[in-house]
């Protein structure tokens, strides 16, 4: 199954991803009807549920873009569902050990790779020959966001088929003692970042980072990153509204 996300890696590209933390189809559209590659529905933070997802994902692949899904944590049923609903990407958070990675992955794939069960409801019917292209089709990226993480990082890496891993940079800030933040210049922060990413890129794997402004994505697909997330709608909104908002009262809007 060829998807706009592998064709960008195949032409050794960086993708863009698009994130829906609401459970709005409208939305979903609005973000899947940009440039996006790939869009990730958050089950984690989002304020979302697995019939919520559901929409989304059809809304999503309706539009050309890879559909992925972050689950709420590493739990086998959620990620299974979620595949079987269409999502051709699963980010897992909180993997702190090549243990956590392997179960995650396991419940990616099919036997004889991992213990995935089959019954592929909406994946079977939206793409052709399902099952024997699933294993080399769903993308599994990790996310390693705490110090325990990064201590475990060389495990986690060779655990089979993982497509590799994402960085989640407010939990790792938090883990190392900071406030939580995106796109950071602390030379700490930035060193424990660049050192995920030589890791995973010496590995040949992928490596993905979730990010706040374009600025900054753009720094970090020249950097060697596979994969930058744009903030998240809610966020991308209240700044467009609170932005408007502030130009009208700056100028004196409500005053005759």
């Amino acid at each position: 199954m060829k998807t706009r996300l592998h064709d960008i890696w195949a032409a050794d590209r960086g993708a863009l991803n698009g994130w829906v933390s609401t459970p709005s189809p409208m939305q979903a559209e609005m973000m899947a009807l940009q440039d996006f590659d790939s869009i990730t529905v958050d089950l984690q933070h989002g304020l979302i549920d697995y019939t919520d997802a559901l929409l989304l994902l059809q809304t999503i692949h309706g539009h050309g873009k890879t559909a992925v899904a972050r689950v709420p944590w590493n739990e086998p049923g959620i990620i299974m569902k979620l595949l079987d609903a269409g999502a051709l990407g699963i980010i897992c958070p909180m993997i702190n050990t090549a243990a956590d990675a392997k179960a995650f992955v396991g419940a990616c794939q099919y036997a004889p790779r991992g213990y995935r069960s089959s019954g592929p409801t909406r994946a079977g019917l939206i793409y052709e020959n399902y099952f024997p292209q699933a294993n080399d089709s769903v993308v599994t990226l990790a996310m390693v966001e705490t110090v325990e993480s990064v201590a475990n990082l060389d495990a986690i890496l060779d655990t089979p088929h993982l497509t590799g891993i994402y960085v989640g940079p407010g939990d790792l800030a938090v883990s190392m003692g900071k406030p939580p933040a995106l796109d950071h210049t602390d030379p700490e922060m930035d060193k424990a970042i660049g050192a995920i990413l030589e890791k995973t890129k010496a590995k040949g794997l992928k490596c993905g980072i979730h990010c706040l402004e374009p600025t900054y994505m753009a720094k970090a697909i020249k950097r060697g990153f596979d994969f930058t997330s744009y903030s998240n709608d809610v966020r991308i909104f209240s700044q467009a509204v609170a932005g408007g908002v502030k130009a009208f009262r700056d100028q004196g809007g409500g005053d005759r």
